[in-house]
C-alpha cells in the first residue's frame, strides 16, 4: 500500500500529474537504478524506544519540544552568589556568638525557664548532677538546634545547599527509565488496537523492539493510518500492507526509507528540526532561555525570511536543516520541497532529492517546464510575465506585470491552438520581436482553421507593436537572457525531454533546482522569480492539500516583487510556507521591504546586519513597555565634627565621598531590539528571531545561537547521536 500522497514522484512531467488510484491498486515506484534504496540500518531497538517514549511538552512556538521540561515564565529573584554566601557565614557566626553568650551566662539564665517548667524537680536531681544527666544534655541541644534553625532560615543555608554543595554530592547515575504501561506505550500501537487491527499493531510493535522499525518508518506509517481514519485508504488495504512488509510499509515512491546522511537533529513525530538554542540573554523571556531552538510546518506554514551578509551561516545554519528535515518528512508522506539555489551551496546530496533539475548541466536528467504544467493561456502569461518583468513592475496594480500578462496572452493562446504545444524559448523570441516570418504563418494557421477570436488577440498584437511603450520588446529582450548556447536543449516544449513541473507538489517529491553558475546571474533570478510564482500558483490548486509544501529560496535576490509579496501571503491557506534569504533588504525594492516583512511570520537577522537593514527590523518588531530605573548618587555634607571625621575616614577606606541613592522606578517605551544593537550586539554565530505559528501564536525577538545543534561536522543518526563521516 501507499499512503496519502507516497505516489510516483519521479516521474513528473510537464502535463498535470494524473490522481492515483486506490492505495492498493497503486504499483511501487521502482528504486534508483543506480543504487539500492536508502534503509537505515538495523540497530537495537532501544535508541528507538527511548525515542518514541520521550516526552514532548506542549511548548512555545520555537522551544524544541523533545525532552523540553517547562520553565517558569518569569524569572525567580535569585540572590547573587557573594551576597548568598556572606549572608550564610555572617548568619553563622552570630548563631554562634549568640550560643556562646547562653553557655557563658552572659545573657542571664532565662532560657532555662521551659525546662523548669516542664521538667519535674525530681527528674533533674541537684545542681550538681544536671550537668551529667542526659536530659540536661538533651535540652541544651534542643536549644542549639533551635538556633541553628532560626540563622539557617535567615541566613539561606537551604538554598546554599541547593546552589553549592547538591550538585557535589549527588552525581545521579544515568538509568533507563522503565517501560510505560501498554495502555500508555506509543510502541504498543493502542491506535490500532482499538481500530480492531491487532495483527498489524502486533507485527509494528515487533518490529520496533527488534530494531527494524525508525523514526522515519514510524511517522510514514502513522501518516498512513490518518489516511484510513479520514476514509482516504481502506483498513484492509493498510493491514494487508503492513503485515506483508511491517516496519517498510506504506513506502515512498523512491523506497528510500531514510536520508544519506543528516546534520542536524529531527524529530519527526513533532516535525521540528533543531537549528541551535535560545541564548541565556535577559533581552530574551525567562521562559525561553537556554531552550532548544525547533522549527516545523507549524511556523514555516507562515513563511521565513532570514537577512544576513555572505558568511552569516545562512545556507549552513538555516537553509540547509530545514531542507534536510522536508526531505525527511517528505519520505513520511508529509510534504513535498522544491529547494533552489546554486550548485555547491551545500543544499544536501543528490541522493537526498527525488528530482534534481541543474540548469545550463547538459548530464541534467530533468528539464524545467517554463509554462508550469498548464493548458490556460492567461495562466501561463501570467506566471510567465511575473518571471520575466516582474522585478520591473511598479508596486501597485497596473503596472508593467499586467500589461505584460496581455502581451503574452495575446501570442500563446493562437500559438497553442495552432501546434497543440507552447513555444519555445527561439519561437517565443521571434513572436515577441514581432519577427514577420513567424507571425504571418500564425496568422494563415488561424485562418484556415476559422478561429476568429484568436485572430482578434494576433491583430491586438501587431497593433499595439507599432505603438511607442509597447513592452513586447522588454519581454524579448528578457526572453533573449534564455535564448543561450548554454540554455540549447532546455524549456523543450516538444516532448522530448523531461521536464519538471510544480503541479507535481500534489505528491511527497523532494525537488532540487540548481540555478546556473555565475555569468548568468540575470537568467537565475529570472528563474528564481520564475520558480515562486509557480509554486504560489500551483499550491493555490492543489486537489489535496494535506501535504504541506513548502519552496526554500537561497538568496532570494531579485525576487521579490508585488505579485511575490500577494503570493506569500496566499500560503498560509494552502498549507504552504516559502523560506528566503537575502544578503541585505537593499536587495529589495524600498516600497516593498516592510510589506516583506509584514507577509512573512518568521523573520530572522544575522550577525554582520548593517545599521539601515537593521531599522526595518526595529519598526517590525515594534516597541514594548519595561521598567527603568534611574539611581542618582547625591553627596552627603557632614555638619558634625564627629560626622566630619567619621566622613573622611569612609573616604580613606573606599577613595570615595559619601553618597546616598535615590532610586526612580517609572515604565517607559522602548524598542524590542534596536538598529544599533541589531548591527553590534547580536555576536558571530547568533540571529535574533521572531516567530508566529499558523495558529496565530507568536514569540517575541529572541537572541538564538545557530552554532550549537543547527550544524556539525559529522553525521548524525536518526534519534541525534554523533556518527562518523
Amino acid at each position: 500500500m501507499d499512503s496519502d500522497g507516497t505516489q510516483d514522484a519521479r516521474g513528473t512531467h510537464a502535463n498535470p500529474v494524473p490522481r492515483p488510484a486506490r492505495p492498493a491498486e497503486v504499483p511501487a515506484m521502482p528504486p534508483r537504478p543506480t543504487q539500492a534504496p536508502l534503509v537505515p540500518p538495523r540497530q537495537d531497538g532501544s535508541a528507538f524506544l527511548t525515542w518514541l517514549r520521550t516526552a514532548r511538552p506542549e511548548a512555545a512556538p520555537g522551544i524544541w519540544r523533545f525532552g523540553y521540561r517547562p520553565r517558569p515564565t518569569e524569572e525567580p529573584e535569585e540572590i547573587p552568589n557573594r551576597q548568598l554566601l556572606s549572608g550564610a557565614l555572617i548568619a553563622f557566626l552570630v548563631g554562634w556568638l549568640v550560643w556562646s553568650l547562653l553557655q557563658n551566662g552572659y545573657l542571664g539564665e532565662w532560657w532555662w525557664l521551659p525546662f523548669k517548667l516542664l521538667v519535674p524537680d525530681s527528674w533533674r536531681g541537684t545542681s550538681s548532677e544536671v550537668g551529667n544527666t542526659l536530659l540536661y544534655q538533651g535540652y541544651q541541644l534542643l536549644v542549639a538546634l533551635a538556633i541553628m534553625l532560626t540563622v539557617g532560615k535567615l541566613g539561606r543555608w537551604g538554598e546554599v545547599w541547593r546552589r553549592f554543595l547538591l550538585p557535589l554530592v549527588k552525581r545521579p547515575e544515568p538509568r533507563q527509565a522503565p517501560a510505560p504501561a501498554a495502555e500508555e506505550d506509543p510502541a504498543h500501537w493502542n491506535q490500532l488496537r482499538a481500530a480492531g487491527a491487532h495483527d498489524a499493531a502486533d507485527r509494528l510493535t515487533a518490529a520496533a523492539r527488534s530494531g527494524q522499525m525508525g523514526d522515519v518508518d514510524h511517522a510514514r506509517i502513522v501518516r498512513a493510518w490518518q489516511g484510513v481514519r479520514s476514509g482516504r485508504h481502506s483498513l484492509a488495504a493498510f493491514t494487508g500492507a503492513v503485515l506483508k512488509d511491517g516496519a517498510a510499509a506504506c513506502l515512498h515512491p523512491s523506497g528510500d526509507r531514510d536520508l544519506p546522511a543528516r546534520l542536524a537533529r529531527h524529530d519527526l513525530i513533532t516535525g521540528q528540526v533543531r537549528l541551535g538554542s535560545t541564548a541565556d540573554d535577559p533581552r530574551n523571556p525567562y521562559g525561553y532561555r537556554g531552550t532548544g531552538l525547533g522549527l516545523g510546518p507549524d511556523l514555516l506554514g507562515t513563511s521565513l525570511v532570514a537577512v544576513g551578509p555572505a558568511g552569516s551561516g545562512k545556507t549552513g545554519s538555516l537553509v540547509r536543516p530545514l531542507a534536510e528535515s522536508l526531505c525527511l518528512q517528505a519520505l513520511a508522506g508529509r510534504a513535498a520541497v522544491v529547494v533552489v539555489g546554486t550548485p555547491g551551496a551545500g543544499l544536501g546530496p543528490t541522493d537526498a532529492y527525488d528530482v534534481v533539475v541543474r540548469i545550463g548541466n547538459p548530464e541534467s536528467v530533468y528539464d524545467l517546464d517554463l509554462y508550469g504544467g498548464t493548458t490556460d493561456p492567461d495562466e501561463a502569461a501570467a506566471v510567465l510575465a511575473e518571471a520575466l518583468v516582474g522585478d520591473l513592475a511598479e508596486p501597485h496594480a497596473g503596472g508593467d506585470s499586467r500589461r505584460s500578462t496581455t502581451v503574452l496572452a495575446q501570442l500563446l493562446g493562437p500559438f497553442r491552438a495552432v501546434h497543440g504545444r507552447w513555444p519555445a524559448v527561439p519561437e517565443l523570441r521571434q513572436l515577441l520581436d514581432g519577427a514577420a516570418g513567424p507571425l504571418a504563418a500564425l496568422r494563415q494557421a488561424l485562418e484556415d482553421s476559422g478561429q476568429e477570436a484568436l485572430l482578434r488577440e494576433l491583430d491586438a498584437r501587431e497593433r499595439q507593436a507599432g505603438h511607442g511603450g509597447d513592452v513586447g520588446g522588454v519581454l524579448a529582450d528578457r526572453v533573449a537572457l534564455l535564448d543561450r548556447p548554454a540554455f540549447a536543449g532546455f524549456f523543450d516544449t516538444s516532448g522530448q525531454s523531461r521536464p519538471f513541473s510544480l503541479k507535481a507538489l500534489d505528491h511527497p517529491v523532494r525537488v532540487r533546482i540548481d540555478l546556473p553558475e555565475r555569468g548568468h546571474a540575470d537568467a537565475s533570478r529570472m528563474l528564481a522569480r520564475l520558480v515562486l510564482a509557480q509554486f504560489t500558483a500551483s499550491v493555490a490548486v492543489r486537489e489535496d492539500r494535506s501535504l504541506f509544501a513548502c519552496l526554500v529560496l537561497d538568496d532570494a535576490t531579485g525576487v521579490v516583487t508585488p505579485e511575490a509579496v500577494r503570493g506569500i501571503q496566499r500560503l498560509r491557506s494552502a498549507n504552504a510556507g516559502a523560506v528566503l534569504t537575502l544578503r541585505t533588504l537593499d536587495d529589495v525594492p524600498r516600497p516593498l521591504r516592510g510589506p516583506l516583512l509584514g507577509a512573512t511570520g518568521c523573520r530572522m537577522a544575522l550577525s554582520g546586519l548593517t545599521p539601515w537593514d537593521g531599522q526595518d527590523f526595529a519598526e517590525v518588531w515594534g516597541k514594548e513597555w519595561i521598567e527603568a530605573r534611574d539611581v542618582t548618587d547625591r553627596q552627603i555634607i557632614a555638619e558634625t565634627p564627629a560626622g566630619k571625621a567619621l566622613h573622611m575616614l569612609r573616604r580613606v577606606i573606599t577613595g570615595k565621598a559619601p553618597t546616598q541613592r535615590a532610586v526612580t522606578v517609572r515604565q517607559v517605551e522602548r524598542e524590542r531590539w534596536s538598529a544599533s544593537e541589531l548591527a553590534h550586539g547580536v555576536p558571530p554565530g547568533h540571529a535574533v528571531l521572531s516567530l508566529t505559528n499558523v495558529q496565530g501564536e507568536h514569540a517575541p525577538p529572541l537572541l538564538v545561537d545557530l552554532r550549537g545543534q543547527g550544524r556539525t561536522s559529522g553525521r548524525r543518526g536518526p534519534y541525534g547521536e554523533a556518527e562518523s563521516a
